[in-house]
């Protein structure tokens, strides 16, 4: 099959489009011809090496986190799915493979496609669904009357989170650039901060939840704005000992994790905030939710450009660009 693959560590240049043994199909899996695949950072950092030591990856290695297509084989033992399905998923780490022409997934990582979307669309959104869902529903538990803080509300997890966060009945704030003032609106923020012209810090007070996406000093100055008892819930770092230990890591990456979240768990704790380190993980059951969702109108993709198989390099650079409004897709039909 053809597919996209890294060889070795590195930038841009190190993913290359090659031909490849189709994926062995295990017991409980699924068999996917794949339409379409959704393109996240994540996958540019993993390509960078800088999940290396917390995802340890065999090389060659086929990067993609989010798939849609058509069921062609399933395993002996599984019975979720049969040929012809359609369905999404976001294969677990250790079995990512997106940038193919198939790919096998356990069948519980799996759900059926929502019937109103294309391809392209379904493929946006596991990987930025179930990281709503896993930070504002699993860990926040986020109920109605609560005030949220999203950030970077044009992104994929922002413009999913911002829907999510509504229908929950929460009053979402968010950040977002001028330009995607009026996008973020109409996915139902309630209060809009403009990066360029407001500090949010200054703005906004007593919230409940903050999600943090951004850098280090936006993940400190969030501290600011949560009241006593508040949640920060970072999807992008510095990962702690928590997560070190759910990941089944050894006691000395605990203790490097514990090491790198030191400074910002010291200071939640002296503003009585709790902080967390959200690393999603696969979960077909959630994805099922999610799926209910879309298909009664209360979430809906955003997709800003669908590239052509062929150009999944160009793909991955548009989204390291930041540009993209909501997600970026490759179609593979």
């Amino acid at each position: 099959m053809k597919a996209f693959i890294l060889d070795r560590y590195g930038n841009a240049d190190r993913v290359r489009a090659g031909d490849v043994r189709d994926p062995e199909v295990r017991e409980d899996d699924v068999l996917i011809e794949v339409h379409a695949a959704g393109v996240n950072l994540l996958d540019s950092k993993i390509r960078n090496g800088e999940f290396k030591r917390i995802l340890p990856y065999r090389l060659p290695l086929i990067l993609g986190h989010d798939v849609a297509g058509i069921v062609v084989r399933v395993g002996p033992r599984a019975r979720r799915f049969k040929p012809g399905d359609e369905v999404y998923a976001r294969p677990a780490d250790g079995r990512i493979g997106g940038f193919a022409e198939l790919i096998a997934i356990n069948e519980n990582d799996v759900a059926i496609k929502p019937k109103g979307l294309t391809m392209e669309e379904a493929a946006s959104i596991p990987l930025v669904g179930l990281t709503a869902w896993q930070a504002l529903i699993e860990r926040a538990n986020l109920k109605r009357g609560q005030k949220v803080l999203i950030h970077a509300g044009s992104g994929g997890v922002g413009t999913f989170a911002i829907q999510l966060a509504k229908h929950v009945g929460a009053t979402v704030a968010t950040t977002t650039s001028t330009a995607n003032v009026d996008l973020v609106r109409s996915l139902g923020a309630d209060i809009v901060i403009d990066y360029k012209k407001d500090d949010f810090a200054e703005v906004l007070r007593d919230y409940d939840v903050v999600l943090n996406s951004l850098d280090k000093v936006t993940l400190e100055k969030s501290l600011r704005v949560l009241k006593a008892g508040g949640q920060l819930i970072s999807i992008s770092g510095p990962p702690d000992a928590a997560f070190a230990r759910s990941q089944g890591k050894s006691w000395v990456l605990r203790t490097i994790m514990g090491l790198l979240s030191y400074r910002i768990r010291a200071k939640a704790k002296r503003r009585r905030v709790n902080y967390s380190f959200l690393f999603m993980r696969a979960n077909g059951g959630q994805l099922t939710e999610i799926t209910s969702l879309i298909d009664n109108g209360i979430i809906r993709p955003v997709v800003d450009r669908v590239f052509p198989f062929a150009s999944t390099n160009e793909a991955m650079a548009y989204v390291e660009s930041g540009r993209a409004k909501g997600k970026v897709v490759v179609s593979l039909r």
